[in-house]
Formats: structure tokens, C-alpha cells, sequence
């Protein structure tokens, strides 16, 4: 590992990482991702005006993500031992956010099964940008579950993955700049310059992890009718996508499900028609729950390949010795 973890060391602090999340939840107060979304936003403010506003974006870029990931692992680096090993587990529980997308999202389903549509459309407009006001129980339905695909790639397994790679820094760098892509990543007057440089480094960063995760997504899909639906559709449909890390991981999830998501949605009180994922029914309160339980799913498998692979090098490393 770039970070000088074992593999062992890898397996088990994933396991203490997502357990510390799904048992402790979002940190309640002074959460690290919130005070680096104050700082990004000052930032913004001050650089994304006047002249090379691409290089203004870069230049904000790293000056947002390269000292607190820089400084993280100067500081486990000087530490060593057992303060090293807590600290990468810390911030694995500070960058992932698997019980975040449980919280947010499975309120929404309880709502629409209760048939309290104004609850389900204030949750909703929590989670994603897109207006819920006139939206019915298919259309906040569709958009959790469109979350959920993608943010399990986005808060969940990338970040994981990069944590594999470089310990907790690498989870960390993950994390801030897929935060900066959700902040400054737009196509609109104000940031397609400024947010270009931030967005091309998140979809780098999410190439590999994008299609781990939705190859994950085509190997839980629960029939083998499903698994081929879902590879197809990643085939056909990811490329029409805007996003080339989204596209794959939401048209195989989709199709997994069984869903057709994508398609119409209102963003600033204008129609968007987006192109299809998926294939099937349309997305209703039930499916929700499938959806989360598809990324939960995803998550043990992530964990019970590292831990074999641990196991099965511990084990040859042993009839070696």
C-alpha cells in the first residue's frame, strides 16, 4: 500500500471504518466535511471572478485539497504504531458515508408508504437538486433511488477504494475533491470555468471505483436475467449519460433493480429530459429500500473480497515461511 499498510492491515481497518459509521452515524457537531465546505465556499468567493478562471479553479482546487491531505499524512507518518493505525480508521469514519445514505433516504420511502407526500418531497429536496414540489410518489421514488446508485460509488465506494490504495489520506483526497465536483461542478455561467479543472479531477479519481462499482451492481443483480439486463444497459446506456463515471454505475444499478430511472426532471422550474437507465418498472416507495439494500449488499462484497484476499496472503505467507 502507498501509505505502508498491510493488506491485513487494509482488510481490517475497512471493517473498523465501516462499522464505526454505521454504529456512530454523521459526526453531529463540528463534522470535518462541513468546515471544508465553509472554506471551499470562501474560497470560491474570492477566486472565481475575473480573468483564467480555469486556472483560478485549479489553483482553489489545490489550495482546498492538497494541505489537509498533505498534513494528514505528514501526522500519521510522524506518529507510527498504534496512533498511526487509529488515525486511518478515524478518517475512513470521516469520509464514508454509507449510514448517512440509509438516514436520508429510507425516511423518504417511510413517508411515501405512509402516503405523506409533503414529507416525502421536504425529505427529498434535502438530497438531491432537482424541484420536488409538484413531484409525485414516482418522481421522489426515482429520485432517491438515483441517489443511492450514485452515491454509493460517490460516499461510499470510492472512497473505499481509495483507502485501499493510500490509507486514510487516500480516503480523504477522495472525499474533499468529490466534494468540491458536488460544489463547483456545474455547467452553468458561474462555474463552467471555474469548476471544469475540479470536475475532471473527480472523474479521474472515480474511473476505476466507478466501474468496480457497477460491475458489483450487474454481479448482485438477484437473477441472471437481471445480471445480463445489467450489463447491457451499462453497455448501452452509460455513454448517453453526462457524466462518464454516473452513467455506468446508474444504468446498472437501475437495471439490477429492475427500474427505469433517468428520463424527466425539473430542475429550476424547467423540464429536463434526460436519457434512460435501466430497464423495467418505474421506482416506487419499496424500491427505495431495494436500492439501499443493493448498495449495503455492494459494500459486504467489497469487504469479504479484501478480507479473503487478506486471509488467502496471510495464509501463503505462512506455508512460505
Amino acid at each position: 500500500m502507498l501509505i505502508g499498510l498491510t493488506l491485513t492491515q487494509t482488510a481490517l481497518l475497512l471493517l473498523a471504518g465501516v462499522l464505526l459509521d454505521l454504529l456512530l452515524g454523521e459526526a453531529r457537531r463540528f463534522h470535518p466535511l462541513v468546515g471544508f465546505g465553509n472554506l471551499a465556499y470562501a474560497l470560491e468567493r474570492r477566486l472565481n471572478k475575473g480573468r483564467w478562471r480555469f486556472a483560478r479553479g485549479l489553483l482553489a482546487w489545490s489550495l482546498a485539497v492538497a494541505p489537509p491531505t498533505a498534513l494528514s499524512a505528514w501526522l500519521i507518518f510522524q506518529a507510527g504504531g498504534a496512533p498511526a493505525v487509529a488515525a486511518h480508521a478515524l478518517l475512513l469514519y470521516f469520509c464514508i458515508g454509507l449510514r448517512s445514505l440509509r438516514d436520508h433516504n429510507l425516511p423518504i420511502a417511510q413517508a411515501l408508504t405512509q402516503g405523506d407526500l409533503a414529507q416525502a418531497r421536504l425529505l427529498t429536496a434535502r438530497i438531491v437538486s432537482r424541484d420536488t414540489a409538484q413531484a409525485n410518489e414516482a418522481d421522489l421514488a426515482k429520485a432517491s433511488a438515483e441517489s443511492l446508485l450514485e452515491n454509493g460509488n460517490d460516499a461510499v465506494f470510492g472512497t473505499l477504494f481509495w483507502f485501499a490504495i493510500a490509507g486514510g489520506p487516500g480516503a480523504l483526497l477522495f472525499r474533499l475533491a468529490n466534494t468540491l465536483d458536488a460544489m463547483w461542478g456545474y455547467r452553468n455561467a458561474r462555474f463552467n470555468d471555474f469548476g471544469c479543472a475540479p470536475a475532471r479531477i473527480d472523474d479521474l479519481l472515480n474511473l476505476i471505483p466507478a466501474r468496480l462499482t457497477a460491475l458489483s451492481y450487474v454481479l448482485l443483480a438477484p437473477t441472471l436475467a437481471g445480471k445480463r439486463r445489467a450489463w447491457q444497459c451499462w453497455r448501452s446506456q452509460a455513454p448517453t449519460w453526462s457524466s462518464p463515471n454516473a452513467g455506468p454505475v446508474m444504468s446498472s444499478g437501475a437495471a439490477a433493480l429492475g427500474l427505469e430511472l433517468g428520463g424527466a426532471a425539473v430542475y429550476d422550474g424547467e423540464v429536463e429530459l434526460r436519457p434512460t437507465l435501466g430497464s423495467g418498472t418505474a421506482a416506487r416507495a419499496g424500491d427505495i429500500v431495494r436500492a439501499w439494500r443493493l448498495v449495503a449488499g455492494t459494500t459486504a462484497l467489497w469487504l469479504a473480497c479484501i478480507t479473503l484476499a487478506a486471509a488467502a496472503v496471510y495464509l501463503y505467507g505462512g506455508m512460505h515461511a
